[in-house]
């Protein structure tokens, strides 16, 4: 029994360690992450704006209330029909991932949602990536782009603007 619980407390602190390896996010950290994605985006305060694939993207912070938002303008939602916002909504459910379809101040976005502090670099990376993929494929395919079912090229066309974004992010 002794020796059970020697291995246990040998092993432990390499477990605890090897989960904290990735700091927590910060506004500082997020910011070398938003510049190896875009060079040229811009800080400001808490938030940042910038361009993947020439899509437009704002990301808001909140610090305090430990929330990150990253968003793209994909439409106007005052005239979206019925089953447009239908198909949405289904997108939500399976393939939009871990981005979303959301409308606000009577525009259609892509949004990707997610605690601050806990954000880790890929899952920020593949965030934006999937935001903008949603908006891209929005009126065709509806995906985030992480995962796609079928034999089509759109999927591997996707996931390969994922795996762009997180090689360009991998150093931070």
């Amino acid at each position: 029994m002794i020796r059970c619980l020697v291995l246990i407390a040998f092993f432990l602190p390499a477990t605890v360690s090897a989960q904290e390896a990735e700091p927590h996010m910060t506004v500082e950290r997020m910011a070398q992450i938003v510049r190896a994605l875009d060079p040229e985006a811009a800080v400001t305060g808490p938030g940042f704006t910038l361009t993947v694939d020439d899509i437009p993207i704002l990301i808001v912070t909140d610090v305090a209330a430990n929330r990150m938002r990253a968003m793209v303008p994909i439409r106007s939602a005052e005239t979206m029909t019925a089953e447009e916002m239908q198909r949405v909504m289904q997108a939500n459910f399976d393939s939009a991932l871990d981005a979303r379809y959301a409308v606000a101040q009577g525009r259609l976005w892509g949004v990707f949602i997610h605690p601050f502090r806990e954000l880790e670099r890929d899952q920020f990376i593949s965030g934006i990536a999937q935001t903008v993929n949603i908006a891209k494929t929005y009126g065709s395919l509806y995906t985030g782009g992480a995962a796609q079912f079928g034999r089509g090229d759109s999927g591997d066309l996707q996931r390969q603007l994922i795996e762009d974004l997180l090689e360009r992010g991998q150093d931070i």
